[in-house]
């Protein structure tokens, strides 16, 4: 990689560490190139990004960020993923540490506060940004519902009234 090449990294990276909402640091022990790539497209789901990266290049993109608490963690063949859904990405890197022993999560920086493995398994326990989203949207919907119902009733009620003294009225 030129020189050029390694200080955009540095500088996309930068970018990325100062506007996510969470970064998360991995450890990646031998994982294969299809087992990457399925992580990559677990987190994506969620509106997140994974990346593999140099440590080197790393601790210079950290340097200045919310992120450099994390400058600690990277040793060894250690990935990125950072988001701006901090629930649904922690979810979906739990899962698939779950799911795969050579996969580790090492440590997290929210909002420029550094989380331990804990913290972000109890981040993961909580509901994603759009499912938060279809609870709330529910909540506002429920009671204009239930108005409608209660106004229409005396009008239905009325209507078999009337058709009942019809249909007496008739035999």
């Amino acid at each position: 990689m030129k020189r050029t090449e390694k200080q955009e990294l540095i500088s996309a990276m930068n970018d990325v560490f100062k506007t996510s909402e969470l970064v998360v640091v991995t450890l990646n022990k031998g994982m294969t190139v299809a087992e990457t790539t399925e992580l990559r497209n677990k987190v994506r789901e969620k509106g997140a990004g994974y990346r593999v990266t140099k440590n080197r290049l790393t601790r210079l993109a950290l340097a200045g960020t919310p992120c450099e608490a994390l400058l600690d963690l990277m040793s060894g063949p250690t990935g990125i993923a950072y988001a701006n859904d901090p629930a649904g990405t922690a979810k979906a890197l739990m899962d698939f540490a779950k799911d795969n022993e050579k996969f580790e999560v090492l440590g997290a920086v929210m909002d420029g506060k550094q989380l331990s493995v804990d913290e972000l398994k109890m981040l993961a326990s909580l509901p994603s940004l759009d499912e938060l989203r279809a609870k709330i949207l529910g909540v506002i919907a429920a009671p204009a519902t239930k108005i409608a119902c209660v106004v229409q009733a005396p009008a239905g009620q009325i209507a078999r009234v009337v058709n009942a003294y019809s249909s007496k009225q008739g035999a």
